[in-house]
């Protein structure tokens, strides 16, 4: 699995690449603990002709403000 870092507007995205060989539970699970404990949303998904996976994750940006 490899993934990347992006920031577009409101949104941070994470491209993440599932090889072939892991199968659609696992990544699954996977994907289920990225958007669990770090607040990701599924954005797209591509499925490419040699069976790999390409999924864009993304979550809003959070800024934070001084209240001072």
């Amino acid at each position: 699995m490899a993934s990347s870092w992006r920031r577009h507007g409101q949104y941070e995205y994470r491209v993440v690449t599932i090889d072939r060989d892991v199968s659609v539970p696992d990544a699954r699970k996977m994907l289920t603990e990225e958007a669990e404990y770090g607040r990701w949303e599924l954005a797209r998904s591509r499925l490419y002709l040699g069976g790999e996976r390409r999924v864009w994750l993304r979550r809003k940006i959070i800024k934070a403000r001084s209240t001072l």
